[in-house]
């Protein structure tokens, strides 16, 4: 991962969390709230990745508020 994101410990309103990700671009190091699907495991999140329908299993980061006023989870990193 070329961007590093800063996990607070002690948050409880932001957690790492497996995910299903639905993005054309595995560039991008955040994603709206709306293209992202929590998972309860990384085994589920790889189970029901599928990228012909651009749905890819990732950990994720959030949800943050961004500066534009919006919940976004960051990229930890792409299950492959």
């Amino acid at each position: 991962m070329s961007q590093r994101v800063i996990v607070d410990p002690d948050s409880k309103a932001l957690q790492v969390r497996p995910a299903l990700v639905y993005t054309k671009r595995r560039d991008r190091k955040r994603f709206p709230e709306g293209c992202v699907t929590l998972m309860d495991s990384e085994a589920a999140a790889l189970a029901q990745a599928n990228s012909t329908r651009n749905l890819l299993a990732a950990v994720v980061y959030g949800p943050s508020v961004s500066s534009e006023n919006q919940r976004v989870y960051y990229l930890v990193q792409w299950l492959d």
